[in-house]
């Protein structure tokens, strides 16, 4: 059974964790993240989203050999909201 070559990623305002692993074939998103051991570095984060390389995937999505598994933090504000709220001033400048 061939190894993967993969590596598990978290990123927040500070700084970005990496993690290197080598998985048999058939390991999936979740498998990985969990022989990371990353999640006891994340503290009260429950609601992680992967990814991989950009692409959000379901934790069951089987890895290929160079897989990138990011672990995404659920939104604090939706983009759109935040974006009109930088904005306001602005207008209110412009009269």
């Amino acid at each position: 059974m061939a190894e993967l070559q993969i590596e598990v990623v978290y990123a927040h305002a500070e700084a970005q964790t990496i993690i290197r692993l080598s998985l048999p074939s058939g390991a999936t998103a979740q498998d990985a993240v969990e022989r990371s051991g990353i999640l006891s570095q994340l503290p009260g984060q429950t609601r992680l989203i992967y990814g991989i390389f950009g692409r959000p995937v379901p934790a069951n999505r089987r890895l290929s050999d160079g897989d990138r598994i990011e672990l995404y933090r659920p939104l604090r504000v939706d983009p759109r909201v935040a974006r009109r709220l930088r904005a306001k001033p602005w207008r209110r400048a412009r009269g």
